[in-house]
């Protein structure tokens, strides 16, 4: 398995492989994680390690595959709580309560795009397949957030959404996270056209041309990670603090889902993080 990362660790890849953040891992309070395409038991397009529901996929197979990704990754199946991602910028608190929502238990709330918890016993679930994975956690406050940041989410600024509620929610100081940006689809394969590329240049308070590049043909090479990473800095957090992954989902397309890559023919990847 040819995987080449100065970011990211592969882990268990002869097994159930899965991805850690070097930055996140030297935390000692949480576990996460981020799943690949690889070591589950899900079949035809879906094969293997598929980790959505609602795309068509055996639902016994797919609850299969989140007790190996995590028995793999160390976390407890029973302590999960998934979003109800539909590219928006709504900000759930979850609580141990609410173990099991979205994945052994039914939704009870749709167009949750990030999740937030200071509670142990609570693991954190967010869906991929090229959008864009924030991770944040307030070291001081001891509190952990996942969003999910596609194209629309991340015109959307959900990012300062989720530093807006942790700080509502927890005391948090934009200045005490470490945040983590990716795997997603990568400058380098994210093309666009002009209707998708004018949300981004209409961020006025960044600076655009680092990360919306334009082309010969009228369309647009994007960069959500970089987008994402201004954003973070111009809502307080230290740039030193935050990690942007070097992973392309299109380009490492053998071992990640990516949307583009298949044609939308495909399963789907998930963060999870936890207070341990």
């Amino acid at each position: 398995m040819d995987f080449k990362s100065k970011t990211m660790t592969l882990n268990n890849k002869d097994t159930i492989p899965y991805l850690t953040y070097n930055s996140l891992s030297e935390i000692s309070f949480i576990n996460h994680g981020f799943s690949t395409r690889l070591g589950g038991v899900s079949k035809g397009i879906f094969s293997s390690m598929n980790m959505a529901f609602n795309r068509g996929d055996n639902p016994e197979d797919v609850m299969e595959n989140y007790k190996r990704f995590c028995k793999s990754a160390g976390f407890d199946y029973n302590s999960l709580v998934a979003s109800a991602q539909d590219h928006h910028t709504y900000v759930r608190r979850v609580y141990k309560k609410d173990a099991g929502i979205g994945i052994f238990k039914p939704r009870d709330m749709e167009s949750v795009d990030a999740l937030i918890t200071n509670e142990k016993g609570v693991t954190l679930v967010t869906y991929y397949a090229d959008c864009t994975p924030l991770f944040f956690v307030d070291t001081k406050n001891k509190a952990i957030a996942l969003a999910h940041a596609g194209w629309r989410g991340t015109a959307g600024k959900i990012g300062e959404q989720v530093l807006k509620k942790m700080h509502s929610e927890f005391g948090t100081n934009p200045e005490d996270i470490t945040a983590a940006i990716g795997p997603a689809i990568s400058k380098c394969c994210y093309e666009v056209d002009l209707s998708c590329a004018e949300h981004f240049l209409n961020l006025k308070e960044l600076d655009t041309e680092k990360f919306v590049f334009q082309k010969k043909d009228g369309k647009f090479m994007l960069d959500l990670l970089e987008t994402n990473r201004q954003i973070l800095i111009h809502n307080g957090v230290n740039s030193d603090k935050i990690t942007v992954s070097d992973v392309c989902t299109n380009c490492n397309s053998e071992i990640l889902w990516s949307h583009r890559a298949t044609k939308g023919e495909r399963g789907t990847m998930c963060a999870m993080m936890c207070i341990k």
